[in-house]
């Protein structure tokens, strides 16, 4: 009997264990995060800010660097066909992201070398300077993902 009641106990547990183990998943979760988006896929982009959105909504504090042609997102006049399932474009979701409280910059070198300048650029987004964008992808705290 003792040895039935012992097994039932150590299957209890081992039942239960997946189910705590992913209950504490986000403990010691990485707070804030740097995500650098330089890719001229609309599907990369759209997969970044589908991600960098549901980040923010898990409670990271998120910034965003675009360089190169991903800076595109980040201006006034952007179009891009919508990406399914959700039917919005990269921009949008970058847009949604700076609603949730969010931060995008484009990177130093994106307007010198376009045709725009900072009024071409949605409200909410920066131009990033290499000094504070090296210390952020130096801060141990703080994870950067490269897109």
């Amino acid at each position: 009997m003792i040895k039935l009641f012992k097994a039932l106990v150590a299957t209890a547990l081992l039942a239960v264990a997946p189910f705590s183990i992913h209950a504490d998943s986000h403990k010691g979760a990485v707070e804030e995060v740097l995500v650098i988006l330089s890719s001229d896929s609309l599907q990369t982009q759209g997969m970044a800010m589908v991600l960098s959105n549901t980040m923010a909504k898990q409670g990271a504090k998120v910034n965003v660097l675009l360089c190169d042609q991903a800076g595109d997102l980040a201006l006034k006049t952007y179009e891009a066909p919508a990406l399914k399932p959700k039917d919005v474009t990269p921009g949008q979701m970058l847009r949604g992201l700076l609603k949730q409280g969010g931060k995008a910059k484009v990177c130093a070198l994106y307007l010198p070398n376009s045709d725009y300048g900072k009024d071409d650029l949605i409200d909410g987004v920066g131009v990033a300077m290499p000094p504070e964008m090296a210390g952020q992808m130096l801060n141990p705290k703080m994870r950067t993902f490269t897109f």
